[in-house]
């Protein structure tokens, strides 16, 4: 399996780091303050999507919150796939739901990004799967630049 070069450690956990906090922040804006009942195009249907969204919003701030201490490839790419997987499942639900009250060219505009999403996410996840069985059947690559739990190469 063709390896590539991964951005350093410490790029890799800023990246993580700023994941954690948007995730953290969108979580806020959309339950708390001001609320998704403040943002004028969004309709009651959008109590139905909520669950699911806040659950990928959650599931990316625990597997960034992991890869802060652990980001080894084959980990990463688990947590990957599932975050994508609960992404997929988000981007379908508010596809069935629709929440959206914002007219039919940008409803056209905005069905064509979620099955733009829903698509990327299918292939993301086959990528990922992919990645995951080549780290099983040829075990994991040695991880230069993995972070260990204090923060220092592996």
């Amino acid at each position: 399996m063709a390896r590539s070069k991964r951005p350093r450690a410490a790029s890799r956990r800023f990246g993580y780091a700023v994941a954690v906090v948007v995730n953290l922040a969108l979580l806020a804006v959309v339950n708390r303050w001001p609320g998704w009942d403040a943002i004028s195009f969004l309709t009651e249907d959008t109590e139905r999507v909520l669950g699911i969204v806040n659950a990928s919003m959650i599931a990316g701030v625990l597997a960034n919150a992991v890869f802060l201490v652990d980001d080894r490839r084959w980990l990463k790419a688990a947590g990957d796939l599932v975050t994508t997987a609960i992404g997929l499942a988000a981007a379908v639900r508010v596809w069935q739901v629709f929440p959206f009250d914002i007219g039919s060219t940008w409803a056209l505009v905005a069905h064509v990004l979620l099955a733009i999403a829903i698509v990327g996410s299918v292939i993301g996840m086959v990528a990922t799967a992919w990645r995951l069985m080549g780290f099983a059947a040829h075990g994991t690559p040695h991880d230069h630049g993995s972070l260990n739990a204090s923060g220092r190469h592996r």
